[in-house]
Parts: C-alpha cells; structure tokens; sequence
C-alpha cells in the first residue's frame, strides 16, 4: 500500500513539472508574437537603445546605428511577410541544394557587410563588447533552438 502511495505521489509530481515546463513555453511564444507586433523603427529604437546602453555610445554612433538597425529591421520584416506569404500559399517546398547554398551565401555576406560597418562606426573597445554580445546571442539562440519542444506533452 505503501508502494502505490508513493508512486502515485511521484506521478503527480511529475504532472506538475510537465505542465509547468508547458506554461513556460507558452510565455515565450506569446513574447516572441508580442515582438513580432512592432514596426520596423521600434524594433530598430528598441535595438538601439539596448546597445546604447551596453556599449556606451556616443550621439552620433546611436544615430549610425539606428539607420544601420532600421534597414535590418526593414529586410527582416520584409523577410517574415514573405515567409509567411510561402507558408501559407500551395507551393511550399523543400529548396534545392543551390537554392540553400545561395541563401546562405547572402545571408553570410550580409553579416560580413554589417560587421564591417559596425567595425566603422564602433572604436576597438565598444567594437570587442559588440562581438561578445554578438556571440552570446548566437548561443543563446542555438541553445533555445535546441530545447525547442522539450517539456511538450506526451502520451504514453
């Protein structure tokens, strides 16, 4: 009798800690949409003002990088629309290895060109804190991508 207790115990714990872990996932689904609302300039302000803060920059580098941040905004939100444009529409399909290649090449060297303008509005200092942030996202979002539906429900 004593077995069954506590394994009932246990099994209600575990149910517990599994719909918590779902909640959690949910919060950041309805931030990610919530993000997903802003226009391209208050993305772009949003940006701005969180590398102002971090970097210490001066007028003329928060005014640099706005307009530096407002065309990325802008070609991500163009980027989006047309996504959701291709999920939506019949023809989704698998891209060839040329096509992936070909993306890839575009988009490594749009990140080349933003590096190298950042390089030029940033001094040494501010630039190396950039390249730390830099690499902390990319962290940050691979381990993200990689517990991407853990904690989802399970029947069995």
């Amino acid at each position: 009798m004593k077995k069954i207790l506590i394994i009932a115990i246990v099994l209600i714990g575990l149910q517990g800690i599994a719909q918590e872990q779902g909640k959690e996932g949910k919060r950041q689904h309805q931030k990610h949409h919530q993000k997903m609302d802003l226009t391209a300039d208050q993305m772009a302000t949003l940006k701005t003002k969180k590398m102002t803060l971090a970097l210490d920059l001066t007028a003329s580098q928060q005014s640099e990088i706005q307009a530096l941040n407002l065309e990325k905004a802008t070609k991500r939100k163009a980027m989006m629309a047309e996504r959701k444009a291709n999920k939506d529409n019949e023809k989704s399909k698998k891209l060839t290895s040329d096509e992936r290649y070909n993306k890839e090449i575009a988009r490594l060297d749009m990140q080349i060109a933003e590096k190298a303008k950042m390089q030029k509005i940033l001094n040494k200092e501010q630039f190396e804190k950039f390249e730390k942030m830099q690499k902390h996202m990319k962290k940050q979002g691979r381990h993200h991508k990689d517990n991407k539906g853990k904690g989802e429900h399970r029947n069995g």
